[in-house]
């Protein structure tokens, strides 16, 4: 398997998704394409390139302003457009949705179902055109974004993408999860109720 890595780092779009399809349509034999940028929006069209060839994808925030869009690709000779591309370089695609998820599992009955039905729920969001632009985890929520978490990779993929990504500090400390938070930020109550005052609309699982 090949593993392309295209540094995009400090361009804006087009030209990361450019390079992108440039690279794709260069590989010969199945692998990963990896894509280096610097801003979130960069991510959002990576993503929607992806989509639109069939390509599964993963997004990942590597550091303040370096992100990483990571393509799989199966069948590299029908995976790439064979023209140049016209590319249209959308907008933000966060909205001014705020998630607010205060427990691990969703809905009443069976835990486990529940938290299947959570991490279906977390899924469908990261899958949404239009992107929340806070996701807020509090009391049992707390348990979503730490270390063994089901929903690690769906909610990296929504930072990545820009999604503000707050965890309750107290919460952590309450559940003696503080040190094991691996997605997004520690916040306090004050900034959670801002945040919900604030919100165009807020959404609970």
């Amino acid at each position: 398997m090949s593993h392309v890595t295209v540094n995009a780092l400090g361009e804006q779009c087009p030209i990361p998704v450019v390079k992108a399809t440039r690279a794709l349509r260069e590989m010969t034999e199945p692998g990963t394409l990896t894509v280096l940028v610097d801003n979130e929006i960069a991510v959002q069209n990576l993503r929607r390139m992806a989509e639109g060839n069939g390509l599964s994808y993963e997004a990942q925030k590597r550091g303040e302003k370096e992100f990483a869009v990571t393509m799989t690709v199966d069948q590299p000779a029908g995976d790439a457009p064979k023209e140049e591309p016209s590319v249209a370089c959308i907008p933000d695609q966060r909205g001014e949705v705020v998630v607010a998820v205060d427990t691990a599992v969703m809905g009443r009955g069976s835990d486990e179902l529940g938290e299947k039905l959570m991490k279906g729920f977390l899924f469908a969001v990261s899958q949404l055109e239009t992107l929340p632009r806070t996701m807020l985890f509090y009391n049992g929520g707390a348990k979503l974004t730490v270390e063994g978490s089901a929903s690690l990779e769906d909610l990296s993929k929504l930072e990545a993408q820009g999604v503000e990504i707050l965890t309750c500090g107290t919460c952590l400390d309450y559940y003696g999860l503080t040190e094991k938070l691996r997605v997004g930020t520690v916040t306090n109550m004050y900034t959670i109720v801002e945040k919900l005052a604030g919100a165009g609309k807020v959404v609970k699982p």
